[in-house]
């Protein structure tokens, strides 16, 4: 089973507001590059790139600070913003919106003085062209973009010139594009004199206070989130290089690569006894034992959330309905029985109990003098406790496998009327 990757969260509590903040630092440097995505709920391409740029990249020089989700609640539901625009509330905000804590938290994160450089990560319309050519390749359309407020700070400092950064990047990404129409090009929405909406936004308190800020907006009419994330990627590339942030991926670069990792899941711990593997998973789980209250849901993938709706588990990982989860309450067993015997295709083997396992044949779990064993789908004639009997897979029954693909099975454990654990059993 995949490794939970380890992220460090910043959970910011001012009027219950809640950011991951997810650090790579190294403590030779203050230059520091902050990725935000997610500030628009229906805008996939920009927390899909941030969580990749979490999980699939070390930095081996300097500092990258990432934000993949920031209006959490907008992206479960894949909109805008379900309590507005979040991006036009920069300037001002009233005491009762509900988005202010997350937006007065934001502001002191930009404005740490370890920051040197925003991103902020979007998915615009269209394809951006000085000239008019159509209802989609025209100067309206934000599509494509490297967006500036201005051209330039007002006071010199490291990566003030805005336009000349912006330029480069265009540069950059152009020579590798997947197709000629999706040409990059730098938007300036001279903002202070011409964009009174744009004076509300993130980029522009950002300037407004004299820090170094671009937003990156890829086509939403781009025929994949794979190349939404493709030219995200690419572009914050680009600007790494500009700041001297080396890096290296887990991955070669490609759009084919990118649109695996995109589908890749992970995993989700609950409660620490629980692993579930959410790549493959049924889209809805049944008596899933856990506790009435006060679960602890721990992702592998940054954007991954949980949603609780008519007393069922939604699990999200970013704008995408992963599985439905059916709680069956249990209270947690205390000093549960740490390693678990088995004979998995004629050997004796024992195993942790928070490991997955692998079989060919069939499996029979060891009786232990504690543990009661619940095998999910296998039916027992006249067994309160399943262990000793040899399980093939003939033996269970489809409807209760946990993936789509009928290979893997539930094994619980329980002492007494508590609950202590799940493995989970993969024939190949």
């Amino acid at each position: 089973m995949k490794a939970l990757f380890l992220f460090l969260f910043l959970f910011l509590n001012l009027l219950q507001a809640q950011i991951q903040l997810i650090k790579k630092s190294n403590s030779d440097s203050n230059t520091t590059l902050l990725v935000i995505g997610g500030i628009h709920g229906n805008e996939p391409g920009g927390y899909f790139s941030a969580a990749i740029l979490a999980s699939h990249y070390t930095i081996t020089s300097k500092n990258l600070w990432i934000i993949p989700n920031l209006n959490e609640k907008s992206i479960i539901n894949n909109k805008r913003g379900i309590h507005g625009d979040m991006n036009r509330k920069f300037a001002h905000i009233k005491d009762t919106d509900k988005d202010k804590p997350i937006i007065e938290e934001v502001k002191k994160i930009i404005l740490n003085k370890q920051v040197s450089l925003v991103l902020n990560l979007h998915d615009g319309h269209g394809f951006y062209r000085k000239k008019n050519q159509n209802s989609i390749y025209n100067p309206k359309a934000w599509g494509q973009t490297c967006v500036i407020d201005q051209c330039n700070l007002s006071k010199k400092q490291p990566f003030s010139c805005l336009n000349d950064i912006a330029m480069s990047v265009k540069e950059g990404v152009n020579k590798k594009l997947l197709h000629k129409h999706h040409t990059f090009n730098v938007k300036n929405t001279n903002t202070k004199l011409d964009d009174k909406a744009m004076q509300l936004s993130l980029t522009y308190f950002a300037v407004r206070h004299n820090k170094p800020a671009f937003a990156i907006e890829t086509s939403k009419n781009l025929s994949s989130l794979s190349q939404k994330v493709f030219y995200q990627l690419l572009a914050i590339e680009e600007y790494m290089k500009i700041m001297g942030i080396t890096f290296i991926r887990d991955f070669n670069f490609t759009e084919k690569n990118i649109a695996k990792i995109i589908k890749d899941y992970g995993t989700l711990s609950i409660n620490s006894n629980i692993l579930l593997n959410l790549t493959d998973i049924k889209k809805s789980l049944s008596y899933i034992p856990i506790k009435s209250n006060n679960n602890e849901f721990t992702f592998s993938n940054p954007l991954g959330m949980v949603q609780k709706i008519k007393g069922k588990y939604q699990v999200f990982i970013g704008n995408k309905k992963v599985t439905t989860l059916k709680p069956q309450y249990f209270k947690l067993a205390k000093n549960c029985q740490r390693k678990l015997n088995f004979i998995v295709d004629g050997k004796e083997i024992s195993f942790s109990n928070s490991l997955d396992f692998n079989v060919n044949a069939d499996f029979k779990v060891i009786k232990s003098k504690d543990l009661r064993v619940n095998i999910i789908g296998y039916q027992a004639k006249r067994h309160i406790d399943e262990s000793n009997i040899t399980i093939s897979l003939d033996q269970l029954k489809k409807s209760y496998s946990v993936d789509r693909a009928h290979k893997v099975y539930r094994i619980e454990f329980y002492k007494k009327d508590e609950f202590c654990s799940m493995l989970m059993v993969h024939f190949k």
